[in-house]
């Protein structure tokens, strides 16, 4: 059963999923329909409290309205979180519940994988509602596994950081990667392709492990990646890594991945600054996922997808200079270039 109601720290609508035969709850939050319907993936993960999960969902939510608009796609923000029951659970029917919650949206949400879902999550969502993309790809076409344009969009994005504001190169730089799953490890194969040096970390031990064996990179601790000595940090796994705890003890130049909500606060992002260390706005590098499923849902092609993930680095460019020029982070920079753009919106909309 699915019941919607107002929030007043929240632009438009939560949605709670609270089915009691299946034992499944969730929430789906819509942030902003201004720009077009609410795009954004359905996260599976487990939350200590009820509380710990509409938070991270409003702020996921947000963070889809502005890399939506940042991005110039027709989509407004929204995501998705399901509690992870413990032990084993009936998948299918988990699914079978969300789905029926986005349907009952008709079309005011649009859903698509991300952490702890999956493809074949989503094929059971579509047989219960039209409004569900990252699906398998057709040949030519957009669609199929996000990952790889978001971590495409991460890599570009750091390059030209590290190149046209730092002045380095990538050839002989060290990046410390957190997180190295989907997006994380696409990421790292980019940079060993481009001559970076790796250090990774993760917190499913083997994966990282194997993936350093493979790679020639240097495997540490989930403990120590944000103190390796390195030129970048790469967030690629949950948000808030940024924050008064570990900004002090960081040991970088630039942070750039693939994490959503990687500033615990606003105030963080000051804090990186104040430290002499650049900030990439992460929903404006991180967007090429989302580019890629709703050209998968408007029935675009991949060669689509690749132009418009190609201009990421150059937006982000932007936003560091305008950051410059208004002596503000780049991270308060890029949130008012994407409240304008919505704003505008609305207003257009009220006409």
């Amino acid at each position: 059963m699915t019941h919607a109601f107002e929030n007043a720290d929240f632009q438009e609508r939560l949605h709670v999923i609270n089915d009691a035969e299946t034992g499944v709850t969730g929430i789906i939050a819509i942030h902003s329909t201004a720009i077009g319907p609410a795009a954004g993936g359905c996260r599976l993960w487990h939350y200590d409290t009820q509380t710990d999960l509409v938070t991270d969902a409003i702020r996921l939510a947000r963070g889809m309205s502005y890399k939506n608009a940042m991005a110039g796609l027709p989509f407004g923000g929204g995501k998705a979180v399901l509690q992870r029951p413990e032990g084993d659970f009936d998948r299918a029917a988990l699914f079978r519940v969300f789905g029926e919650a986005v349907a009952a949206l008709k079309g005011a949400y649009i859903t698509a994988e991300d952490v702890g879902t999956t493809i074949a999550d989503m094929r059971a969502v579509r047989r219960q509602a039209p409004y569900v993309a990252g699906l398998e790809v057709a040949e030519g076409m957009a669609g199929g596994d996000p990952s790889p344009w978001t971590a495409l969009g991460v890599f570009e994005s750091m390059k030209a950081a590290a190149q046209d504001v730092l002045k380095f190169d990538l050839a002989g730089a060290t990046v410390a990667v957190q997180g190295v799953g989907n997006v994380g490890g696409r990421l790292c194969r980019l940079l060993r392709d481009a001559g970076a040096n790796l250090i990774v970390a993760d917190v499913d031990k083997a994966r990282a492990a194997a993936l350093a064996a493979e790679l020639g990179a240097k495997h540490v601790g989930i403990d120590e990646i944000l103190v390796a000595d390195a030129d970048i940090l790469a967030p690629c796994a949950l948000g808030g890594v940024l924050n008064a705890d570990s900004i002090p003890d960081l040991r970088v130049r630039l942070v750039c991945g693939g994490a959503n909500n990687q500033l615990a606060t606003e105030a963080d992002g000051q804090a990186l600054v104040d430290r002499g260390i650049l900030y990439a706005p992460d929903y404006v590098v991180n967007a090429g996922g989302i580019i890629n499923v709703s050209a998968e849902y408007l029935g675009e092609t991949s060669d689509q997808v690749a132009d418009r993930v190609g201009q990421i680095a150059g937006r982000l460019l932007d936003v560091f200079r305008r950051s410059t020029e208004e002596q503000v982070p780049p991270g308060v920079m890029a949130d008012r270039l994407a409240q304008h753009l919505i704003a505008s919106a609305r207003r257009r909309q009220a006409a």
